[in-house]
């Protein structure tokens, strides 16, 4: 017998979209750089609903976490970043992502090991 869905299974459930505000905070910039950045780079096309409100996919995230770390972090200019993303492509945002993961799951488990 199932029962009703309790909160913890509500955050397992991944959301199919995500609003500008969302992704802003995700990455710590401002929405305007969001906005800024669909006008410069193709790859990133976000859905819109009815009412003109950009509606984020977890693969335009990956996008912009690429757009993200060539920018801010590596510091190219925009026209550097899109060469880099057209020639990079998903398989390095990929790796990106799995380095991120790990590293949030070694700083969780250095925290699980000092409360210890």
């Amino acid at each position: 017998m199932t029962g009703a869905p309790t909160q913890d299974d509500d955050e397992r459930i991944e959301k199919r979209y995500y609003a500008i505000g969302e992704v802003a905070e995700l990455l710590g910039v401002n929405t305007s750089v969001l906005r800024f950045w669909e006008t410069e780079f193709q790859e990133l096309q976000p859905k819109k609903s009815r009412n003109g409100r950009r509606l984020y996919t977890l693969d335009d995230i990956e996008v912009l976490r690429t757009i993200y770390y060539l920018v801010k972090v590596k510091k190219y200019t925009l026209e550097g970043a899109r060469d880099k993303l057209r020639t990079e492509g998903r398989q390095a945002a990929a790796l990106r992502q799995a380095k991120a993961t790990l590293e949030e799951v070694r700083a969780f488990l250095v925290q699980l090991r000092e409360t210890s």
